[in-house]
């Protein structure tokens, strides 16, 4: 529960900071502008850590978006893809992505440039239920909502209406998980039976941990190290291994960026805003939590205050944006049915629920927490790629116009015992 709430706490420094020189609010005080009589104020202004974090979120985040947009990267559509042509092209950029943020990220962490003991997702407080449910809901709701969080966004910087709606309904779901009516569902029914490491000796839910408890190694150091070259390395061999994902520059592209912006957020929050006055929470890139606060923030704006998430969900609509009308595809997109507005909203919501309790979504979860080579993170992703697989196989059966008891039997069977999938009866 402790690290949950703390971990996506809206933290006090303000946008109006970066962007203008008005009054901000930092750590809930005014600060008054720094302008002497006659003087343009410049003189007196400093720039915080604070400032480079969220600024720095801002500027990876819009990258992202950007390049997301121009190669179509959907995790969604990678496992479509996957499961109905058998193609690994989208795939292969996302664990490519995987594989290059666990080296970049492990090498920070050697090199002692970053910390990672205080990411959320190495809490000893190990939410085992929260990954498995929240992870499914969450494949589950992306599929019914055509996109994860990420994709919306960039949806929605494309000009889809209807990723909006997912938007606010997510973030409000999330808010809600995290701090109001659901929260007591939250804890009472999946957080209750949480493993407290910590009492079992481990300092940590990392996978080297484990492994070097179970190995009975002095040196979980050197663990950590050889499984991240193991681990990153493997995916990334995975993804080039692929003719769909090599021959594909857009998909090579999006690999690229996606894990090294990822190793960028890490940088940017644990080394510019390592500060003894001011720290930061360290983290990455997430879409699920930060986008209910950026709701929050953009409600409360005067008395609020921005931290890295909400940049960077802010940067992620810019982003897209700025592709989508550079390349003239920007499109006003709407609801055609009613079902489909539906399916958009049940999506939104069980993202929003599911991602807080499995503590983040494709990208957070997926690469983000990946990188820290969190044993939930592991959990979490494989829990949400078969909630989207099972999905897709149920709506696929429902379409022949099989009842969905019957549709969710034969899409079990079928991920159970692949190889049977193209059989008939």
């Amino acid at each position: 529960m402790g690290p949950r709430l703390r971990g996506d706490r809206v933290d006090t420094f303000g946008l109006t900071d970066i962007l203008t020189r008005a009054p901000a609010v930092v750590a809930g005080k005014p600060l008054r502008p720094a302008c002497r009589p006659g003087g343009s104020g410049l003189e007196d202004f400093e720039l915080s850590p604070v400032h480079y974090v969220a600024a720095g979120g801002f500027v990876l985040a819009a990258i992202f978006g950007f390049v997301a947009n121009k190669t179509n990267f959907c995790t969604m559509g990678a496992v479509s893809d996957m499961l109905h042509m058998g193609s690994r092209g989208r795939l292969g950029a996302w664990f490519f992505a995987m594989g290059l943020a666990i080296l970049g990220t492990q090498a920070l962490h050697a090199t002692g440039l970053v910390d990672l003991a205080g990411a959320i997702y190495l809490t000893p407080n190990f939410g085992w239920l929260g990954y498995v449910v929240g992870g499914i809901a969450f494949g589950v709701g992306m599929t019914l909502a055509a996109g994860c969080g990420q994709r919306n966004l960039v949806r929605f910087g494309g000009g889809n209406l209807k990723a909006l709606v997912v938007l606010l309904v997510l973030g409000i779901t999330a808010y809600t998980t995290l701090r109001g009516l659901l929260g007591l569902l939250r804890i009472t029914v999946f957080e209750a039976p949480n493993v407290a490491l910590e009492d079992h000796g481990l300092d940590d839910q990392g996978l080297a941990t484990l492994l070097a408890t179970v190995l009975g190694a002095d040196d979980a150091g050197t663990v950590r190290i050889v499984l991240a070259v193991l681990l990153g390395g493997g995916l990334i061999a995975f993804a080039l291994a692929q003719p769909a994902f090599r021959r594909s520059f857009d998909n090579l592209l999006a690999g690229v960026v996606i894990g090294a912006v990822v190793t960028g957020g890490w940088f940017v929050t644990g080394h510019l805003g390592n500060d003894d006055f001011e720290p930061v929470r360290v983290e990455s890139l997430t879409f699920i939590a930060p986008v209910g606060n950026a709701i929050n923030y953009s409600m409360t704006f005067t008395g609020s205050t921005i931290n890295f998430g909400i940049a960077a969900v802010l940067g992620m609509i810019a982003g897209s944006f700025v592709y989508a009308v550079a390349s003239g595809s920007f499109r006003i997109e709407t609801f055609s049915t009613r079902s489909e507005m539906v399916n958009h909203l049940a999506g939104g919501l069980l993202m929003g629920f599911g991602g807080v309790l499995a503590l983040g979504c494709t990208i957070g979860q997926g690469v983000t927490g990946m990188s820290t080579l969190a044993t939930g993170s592991l959990i979490a992703v494989a829990c949400i790629i078969f909630g989207s697989a099972l999905t897709m196989k149920v709506e696929y059966h429902m379409l022949d116009e099989m009842g969905f008891p019957a549709a969710l039997g034969a899409g079990l069977k079928e991920l159970a015992m692949p190889w049977r999938a193209g059989e008939g009866g």
